[in-house]
């Protein structure tokens, strides 16, 4: 899990989620919402990967990137667990 809040500590990340939240998105999408260049979008990527927060399936030639919901649901579970007595 602490993946899960390491990658949602980084403001990218969570505007990434934001935007994947919308609708299902290719990196190029993705990368025309930030100035950046394109392989800091897929590091970013790759940690939201890792920590399982979003999932991609290929397409043709493109990836198309998902939010996983159910990881943040998980989240939402725990926190509301710690604030229970």
């Amino acid at each position: 899990m602490s993946d899960v809040f390491s990658a949602l500590a980084d403001p990218t990340r969570r505007k990434i989620l934001k935007l994947l939240k919308k609708k299902d998105l290719t990196a190029g999408e993705i990368a025309q919402n930030f100035d950046m260049a394109k392989p800091s979008v897929s590091h970013h990527l790759n940690i939201l990967k890792n920590a399982n927060l979003i999932t991609y399936k290929k397409k043709g030639q493109n990836i198309i990137y998902s939010i996983n919901t159910s990881v943040l649901e998980d989240i939402f579970a725990f926190i509301a667990d710690l604030k229970d007595k």
